[in-house]
């Protein structure tokens, strides 16, 4: 793993080792606030999205593909992401892109037209997976410094943070319009980054040499495949995750409404449960890591989310469904932060830019996909897929139990 940060070139506990620790605990405040940050203004921008489709006056259809925006600019851009990391460092990237997202987040309340919120969300979109990447680079290389496996509780920042967002949007909805609610998004992301952005700022990323950017060689010198294999493999762990996350969010409720005839109210509290669980799995997900390390964090996190979903799924009453859900998001909370670190330990940024744009991937694939499989066969059935992919998360994460495990906590 690249040495990206100045401050672990001085060993806790050694000279110099008191400020070391400082500097340290000062990066991880200022990093959790990025990502608490990116959560809390994607959240705000998402609840404001019925408003904002009144306003331009899109259809169904016209908002779905506007909507494209925002997956089409962070998966372009997570590619390129971690290339930016490697030259300028994961710092300086996070903190133009905090810029970026926060500016951009203001945009679509501009808007009149679908064409122009297409656009502008090309833009949002842009940033958010730049931010996804950066901060996830910076992360993994504070995990190695720290020697603690604390990349759950960034990741937690954000659950935190977009239901801070979600909530606040929604109390703000009734009374407050889009204009003036996302531009107060971008206000808050200004100050928040003026606030953190120096820390990061003062420990910049220097750029390391080429040599230790480089893969492991080959026998003729070359780019390991296996390494690549690696970082695949703990990308698709990722979108495992990912999958079932977004398959939840969109289709969860309906289930509850549609199969089992849940009160409207009760069936939107099923996504709510998953993200509470999912939350406080990231909270204690340092401790976790710490008494079972991260192959037997990764099975079991995919053996209890697969088994919660078959409930979710298959359970033929509300409340069973419902405690489906809550153990889903247990199992599921600490899959993603520990296939990111890992894949960022065998290649760096690079590493956690192909996680990323992989995971983010399975995000888009899973509600589509779900859909496509309840005409074929029905919902219930279509949701047992996030189980399958679940298991397949734990298998391949026993599978890769050895890969990076120098390099990680």
């Amino acid at each position: 793993m690249p040495l990206l940060n100045k401050v672990r070139t001085v060993v806790p506990g050694g000279p110099g080792g008191d400020t070391a620790t400082h500097s340290l605990s000062r990066l991880r405040v200022a990093l959790t606030l990025f990502f608490a940050l990116d959560g809390f203004l994607f959240a705000g921008w998402v609840v404001r999205i019925p408003a904002v489709k009144q306003q331009t006056g899109a259809s169904a259809g016209d908002l779905g593909l506007a909507l494209l925006g925002v997956s089409a600019g962070a998966v372009v851009t997570m590619t390129l992401t971690g290339r930016l990391c490697r030259r300028h460092g994961s710092h300086v990237v996070t903190v133009a892109t905090a810029v970026l997202l926060s500016l951009s987040a203001a945009l679509p309340a501009l808007t009149r037209s679908p064409l122009a919120l297409g656009l502008v969300l090309l833009v949002f979109g842009a940033a958010y997976g730049g931010i996804n990447v950066a901060m996830n680079s910076a992360a993994v290389d504070l995990v190695t410094a720290l020697r603690r496996p604390v990349m759950p509780s960034f990741h937690a920042a954000f659950s935190l943070g977009g239901m801070i967002g979600a909530g606040l949007g929604g109390l703000l909805a009734g009374g407050l319009s889009p204009t003036a609610h996302l531009l107060g998004l971008t206000g808050v992301g200004l100050v928040l980054t003026a606030v953190a952005g120096p820390v990061l700022l003062r420990h910049p990323s220097p750029a390391p040499a080429p040599e230790s950017l480089a893969p492991a060689a080959g026998a003729k010198g070359g780019p390991s495949g296996g390494s690549r294999r690696i970082v695949l493999v703990f990308g698709v762990i990722a979108l495992c995750t990912a999958y079932g996350e977004g398959a939840l969010a969109d289709w969860g409720a309906l289930h509850l409404e549609q199969d089992l005839g849940a009160h409207p109210g009760v069936a939107a509290a099923g996504y709510s449960v998953f993200a509470l669980t999912m939350t406080a799995g990231r909270l204690s997900g340092t401790a976790l890591l710490e008494r079972l390390g991260q192959t037997r964090t990764l099975v079991l996190g995919g053996a209890t989310a697969a088994a919660g979903m078959l409930l979710g799924a298959l359970a033929p009453s509300i409340w069973a469904t419902l405690l489906g859900f809550a153990i889903t998001g247990l199992g599921l909370a600490n899959i993603f932060p520990v296939a990111v670190a890992r894949a960022g330990a065998v290649a760096g940024p690079g590493g956690v830019a192909t996680a990323s744009t992989l995971g983010y991937g399975g995000m888009l694939l899973g509600p589509p996909s779900i859909g496509f499989l309840a005409d074929w066969f029905s919902l219930p059935v279509a949701l047992t897929t996030v189980a399958v992919l679940a298991a397949g998360a734990a298998a391949m994460g026993y599978w890769a139990r050895n890969a990076g495990s120098s390099r990680v906590s």
